[in-house]
């Protein structure tokens, strides 16, 4: 696909995605950026592309963490104490990572990404329940 077929793509689905849909995608980029690191790890070039993803997932992970703590925020307070727990691992991985950088490390990130973006994928059966995001 070339670039100007690759940006329509991603402008159609930015502008079509629920909110949910749109959190679910930015965790699934996040999990590519580091997995692709992780599986390049001694390529050329690695240090910036880490540095890139690193701060890919934490940009992200702040939004999440403001969207959480707004009083008005739908989700019971439990669920948003709990992601926000999961948020402060996350922070703190990725300042380990940035200081001593090991592939290893980028499992975990790479693997609450990706069960998070599936989570938030799944079609909730009440529609009470429609409105609800990270």
């Amino acid at each position: 696909m070339n670039s100007n077929a690759l940006r329509a793509y991603d402008q159609v689905s930015r502008t079509t995605l629920s909110g949910p849909e749109i959190e679910a995608a930015a965790l699934t980029k996040a999990a590519i950026k580091l997995k692709s690191c992780q599986d390049n790890w001694h390529a050329d070039g690695r240090d910036s592309e880490l540095d890139n993803a690193l701060k890919f997932n934490q940009r992200m992970w702040s939004i999440f963490q403001g969207e959480l703590e707004r009083e008005d925020n739908p989700l019971q307070k439990e669920v948003r104490r709990d992601v926000l727990r999961l948020s402060a691992f996350v922070d703190k991985r990725i300042l380990e990572i940035m200081a001593y950088p090991d592939p290893e490390k980028l499992t975990a990130i790479i693997s609450i990404n990706q069960n998070i973006a599936a989570g938030l994928r799944q079609r909730p059966m009440a529609d009470d329940y429609s409105n609800l995001r990270l």
